[in-house]
């Protein structure tokens, strides 16, 4: 996709992944960037940064806000090229959270991006084609020592986007699926020695750059840390040695907290 004089959405945009994906998109031409959050003063500080920014106040665990936003931007905007799906939480623990706590993150992390496609799938594939990229995690390819929630989620988000892809991609629909490990953003803050920064910490602006570049060249999974590749295939080749390495991660990691 060439990004110049599109109209494009990003979820989450007040802060980390989602700002610098907006701060990107502009340098890169695009007509128009929708930065929605719920955080209201993060958007609208996002927004003001670039020439071409809008400030929505979304909340994404809504699907009511989603199905609006959706509407407002074609209504009013013109019609959404690409919609980034980034907006996401973490929630720390195990079975034994509560199940208020599985419920906003699945809202958040996954349901969020159903609502996205639900409402904006039909549109695209009216007038023949656009591009949904989501943002999961490679946690969502690997897992996620120390945070079930976090873990069940983003695997359910890299499902989603496979679905999507293989469903709307013959109606010129095109899916993007970002997987990064450690991304320095408020959400890592603390977790600088956590496992998922065995690999090193990205800047989110590196992790923008990446996308820019996937994006580009039309690429389904998108990996800011390419080493994920070759844990994927460790993963696909031995199962059971694979989980017995995470089992080794679980005893090192699995007790620390931000």
């Amino acid at each position: 996709m060439d990004l110049n004089g599109k109209i494009i959405v990003v979820t989450g945009a007040a802060s980390g992944i989602g700002r610098a994906l907006a701060l990107r998109f502009a340098a890169e031409g695009a007509k128009a960037v929708v930065c929605a959050d719920v955080n209201e003063a993060g958007a609208q500080d996002t927004a003001e940064q670039i020439d071409v920014g809008i400030a929505r106040r979304v909340d994404v665990s809504i699907e009511g806000d989603i199905a609006k936003l959706i509407d407002e931007v074609e209504t009013e905007i013109g019609a959404i090229d690409l919609f980034c799906s980034n907006a996401g939480i973490s929630v720390a623990g195990g079975v034994e959270v509560a199940d208020a706590d599985w419920t906003r993150i699945w809202n958040i992390n996954v349901m969020a991006q159903v609502w996205a496609a639900r409402h904006l799938v039909p549109r695209m594939k009216k007038r023949g084609g656009g591009y949904l990229m989501n943002t999961a995690s490679a946690a969502g390819l690997l897992n996620q020592v120390g945070s079930a929630p976090y873990g069940v989620t983003k695997h359910a988000s890299v499902g989603l986007s496979e679905w999507l892809a293989m469903t709307y991609g013959d109606d010129g629909i095109k899916v993007s699926v970002l997987c990064p490990q450690a991304v320095r953003t408020e959400m890592t803050k603390g977790l600088e020695d956590h496992v998922a920064s065995i690999d090193g910490m990205l800047d989110a602006e590196e992790v923008a750059q990446c996308c820019v570049d996937a994006l580009s060249r039309e690429t389904f999974l998108i990996l800011p840390h390419p080493q994920v590749e070759s844990y994927m295939r460790n993963k696909t080749e031995n199962y059971d040695r694979w989980i017995g390495g995470m089992r080794k991660l679980n005893r090192q990691f699995g007790s620390l907290t931000p």
